[in-house]
């Protein structure tokens, strides 16, 4: 049954969408670009900086180390000063250090320039999830986060191909090598992002010129009964909320999986038996088209339904079944790439479904320090992940044991989610 003023109001959100969405998508897009791209950056730089696997697997996590210190007070200053502001100076800060890094001449300093890029970049992601539901009601909302989302799929289609293709074209251009090379012309196009961001988002619903007033009580209207209905919580209980905890809890456990996946890819595509770098590019593609296609029906889905745990968890559990199948079939490029665009598929869609949760429970301060919370705890996944998989490659020769780690992780994920309390359905009106 079609809500009142239904065709309407689509109409509307339509708008909102096409205006917002294009451009937040694209910004995360390079955000995902520049945070990963050292994963193809290491099929040359481990050799010319005689780098191991294990200070790889360090100086890709300790990105994370910055982004948990960071991520807070990032969040609760875009709560004060501004999406439009601050999400700029993020895009600018980190096209810079991630430019820089082409300039890592060892252990010391690639750690150093990746935990700059953390700090950079802390507060992008939790940033948009919370400028998202200033403007989009909980029940539309994790379509709207899957599109935005399905940047990260998109990143990896577009990414590993023109990475590929940056390190081989330009490899002793200038004197520099690929990798260099990817990292400078990958930074640049945060830093005119950023620029263009200061121009073109707007803070709020009433701040939208493109918007005329009766739309804007249109909207306005929509988010109230919701925004009356989420926890406006003192700084003080958000940190010592158990349901704010246990969604961190979850969201690390997902997290495991995706940067698992995202920083080892492009090795255990090589690893089953393709050579160039070109064509590992090309072939991490695959996955991440399988992904994006898969989170934005799943999330369409879980909207339409007003379910999101099981569907979340049975994502997780997706996940798990292909990173195993993977291992099993490690030596077969082709039964491998499929188990790896499962997982990936799998791994992807918990993210968009998982938001829902915590954005459908919490508002004003409480939304900007519980999302950032979550997300900056969930994230040190992102350190834990790719170390660990690093040091079990370094101590036995191969990435299985790493990956039956992360499966394990994204199950007891599936787990978890399914026991959160209070946060299972999202009603019609928009209230958890």
């Amino acid at each position: 049954m079609s809500e009142p003023g239904g065709d309407i109001h689509d109409a509307l959100y339509a708008r909102v969408s096409r205006r917002l969405l294009p451009f937040l998508f694209v910004c995360y897009v390079v955000a995902y670009l520049d945070r990963v791209n050292v994963g193809f950056a290491k099929l040359q730089m481990q050799a010319d900086l005689a780098l191991s696997d294990t200070v790889y697997g360090i100086g890709a996590g300790v990105f994370f180390v910055g982004y948990f210190l960071f991520e807070v007070p990032s969040n609760l200053l875009l709560e004060k000063v501004g999406a439009r502001r601050w999400i700029a100076r993020i895009m600018v800060s980190w096209g810079v250090v991630s430019a820089a890094t082409m300039f890592a001449g060892g252990p010391v300093s690639f750690y150093l320039l990746r935990f700059l890029l953390g700090v950079a970049e802390a507060g992008f992601f939790p940033g948009v999830v919370l400028y998202l539901t200033y403007w989009y009601p909980a029940r539309r909302r994790a379509r709207i986060v899957a599109l935005f989302m399905s940047g990260v799929a998109v990143a990896g289609v577009l990414g590993g191909p023109l990475s590929g293709w940056i390190m081989e074209r330009f490899a002793g251009s200038g004197g520099l090598h690929g990798w260099q090379w990817l990292f400078l012309l990958e930074g640049i196009p945060s830093v005119a992002l950023g620029i263009w961001t200061w121009f073109y988002l707007d803070d709020s619903i009433r701040a939208a010129r493109w918007l005329t007033d009766a739309d804007k009580s249109v909207l306005e209207r929509e988010l109230a009964p919701e925004q009356a209905a989420r926890a406006h919580l003192p700084l003080r209980q958000v940190f010592a909320s158990g349901r704010v905890w246990h969604l961190a809890l979850v969201y690390f456990l997902f997290v495991m999986g995706l940067y698992g996946v995202s920083f080892w890819l492009p090795q255990l595509i090589r690893n089953s038996g393709v050579a160039g770098v070109f064509d590992i590019g090309l072939l991490t593609a695959i996955p991440y088209a399988c992904a994006a296609i898969v989170m934005v029906l799943a999330a369409r889905h879980s909207d339409r339904t007003g379910e999101r745990r099981w569907h979340a968890a049975l994502a997780g559990c997706a996940g798990a079944i292909g990173l195993l199948a993977s291992v099993v079939y490690a030596d077969n490029t082709a039964i491998a790439l499929a188990a790896l665009s499962l997982a990936t598929a799998g791994i992807l869609t918990t993210f968009p479904i998982f938001w829902s949760l915590p954005t459908a429970l919490l508002g004003g301060t409480a939304a900007a320090a519980g999302i950032a919370l979550i997300n900056s705890v969930g994230n040190l996944a992102g350190f834990v992940s790719p170390y660990l998989v690093g040091a079990v490659r370094d101590a036995t020769g191969s990435t299985t044991g790493g990956m039956l780690v992360l499966a394990g992780s994204l199950l007891a994920g599936a787990v978890a989610v399914i026991v959160t309390s209070g946060t299972g359905t999202c009603h019609r009106a928009g209230r958890p």
